[in-house]
């Protein structure tokens, strides 16, 4: 007896219909509301960051439209079956009606005049002909110019869905001819719950400190976080911790990065320089390094404004105590200071021959000045010093010298003030 493959995670628990997508629900529920009321648009752009769910919607559609199941201009919208035959072969890339092409491997005009040829022929076994072409901002000029005027009166059986990272690639008249569907980045709360359905599933227990940190890797892709959560199972073989899950994408410990920020915000240099060996001799990159501390800088300055809600979605019970512990030591003023310091510096650790050598300068030079006074401080002390000179060296004038002072208008004296050499009469009052 065979043993059963291994399928991904990625493409085990890839969205089947709209009712499993997750993060997108303006987007679903238009689409939906579109096939229920029989208002298909000729050709659809989906955008967004990578593992957002842009092939994936694109099938979805591709199945609402030729599913069994399913009567376009119904009064209620009905989901794709995902057992006709229909669904099965475009859940497989194997449907007759529905054509998949990567744009990054077929760029020229030829392929697309290959794919406009075949436009004209109608569906076999669906009730449309949907191309799906993935990656389309990779197409050149030509084979853009060559889709305009199919793209813009195709024939009622053929429907365009488009897929890509980089809209800003795509012209203003392949734009124009598309409803444009930003696909946005998932929250991390919602990656935690639905990895957590996903660890249930499979029987693997998992701590929430490591679905956070899981969500918070992925940066709103559900595919990254997916391969990440299929990694820590194959390397945990039971439980999931969180310490587990930081040595094995190699994280750099936030509340290790804090005490790192703790001893810059201080002024102790040698503190900070030792602080930043060890993590280098950890393994962590320099350059990766500094990134958290702006990171954590940023996440501080939020703290100081109270709009640091946020974060306990994506970071453990530890971590939000120890950055609200730190946040409450230090001024808006100087993380702004040495957040724009940090920045500035990531082109010098970037660019340099010797990344921690420039790392090590950099945390020299915020070290020497995190300490310098608030202005509001200095001035402050400077006034004071000024007041008690005052007092010391004036001495009280005679009382007749007082008395024959003559008073002098506000405006008269600006004029004195500003020509010094002018004699300007004055009046007693």
């Amino acid at each position: 007896m065979e043993e059963q493959r291994h399928i991904p995670l990625p493409l085990k628990y890839r969205p089947n219909n709209f009712a499993e997508l997750i993060g997108q629900e303006l987007m679903a529920q238009t689409i939906k509301n579109a096939i229920k009321l029989n208002r298909i648009a000729n050709a659809y752009l989906l955008t967004g960051v990578r593992g957002v769910g842009k092939t994936t919607t694109a099938r979805i559609i591709a199945k609402a439209l030729n599913c069994n199941e399913v009567s376009l201009g119904n009064s209620e919208f009905q989901e794709p079956c995902c057992k006709c035959d229909n669904c099965i072969a475009i859940s497989e890339s194997r449907s007759i009606d529905v054509l998949e092409m990567d744009a990054a491997s077929r760029t020229g005009i030829n392929d697309i005049r290959e794919l406009i040829d075949g436009v004209q022929y109608a569906p076999v076994s669906s009730t449309f002909k949907v191309y799906i072409i993935d990656e389309v901002h990779m197409l050149s000029n030509a084979a853009f110019n060559g889709l305009l005027k199919t793209l813009e009166e195709p024939p009622e059986h053929v429907k365009f869905i488009f897929a890509t990272t980089e809209v800003r690639k795509i012209p203003a008249t392949i734009l124009s001819r598309c409803q444009r569907y930003d696909l946005k980045r998932i929250e991390p709360n919602e990656l935690s719950d639905f990895f957590k359905g996903v660890c249930d599933k499979e029987g693997v227990p998992i701590e929430d400190g490591a679905l956070k940190i899981i969500s918070r890797s992925a940066e709103g892709s559900v595919r990254d976080g997916l391969s990440l959560l299929d990694q820590a199972i194959a390397y945990s073989e039971s439980n999931i911790s969180e310490d587990l899950v930081k040595d094995m994408i190699g994280l750099n410990d936030p509340v290790e990065m804090l005490n790192l920020v703790s001893l810059l915000m201080e002024g102790q240099t040698l503190g900070a320089i030792e602080k930043l060996n060890l993590l280098y001799d950890g393994g962590a990159d320099p350059l990766l390094i500094l990134r958290d501390l702006i990171h954590i800088t940023h996440y501080l300055t939020l703290f100081k404004v109270d709009a640091a809600e946020s974060l306990k979605l994506s970071h453990t019970d530890s971590e939000f105590k120890a950055f609200e512990e730190l946040a409450a030591k230090l001024q808006v003023g100087t993380l702004s200071m040495v957040w724009q310091m940090l920045h500035k510096g990531l082109q010098e650790v970037s660019d340099t021959f010797s990344p921690i050598s420039a790392l090590e300068m950099l945390l020299i030079r915020i070290t020497y000045t995190a300490d310098i006074p608030h202005p509001n401080e200095l001035i402050e002390e400077i006034s004071q010093a000024i007041e008690e000179d005052d007092s010391i060296t004036s001495e009280p004038e005679p009382a007749q010298k007082k008395a024959s002072t003559p008073k002098i208008d506000p405006k008269v004296q600006e004029i004195i003030d500003f020509f010094p050499g002018a004699e300007v009469e004055t009046l007693d009052n």
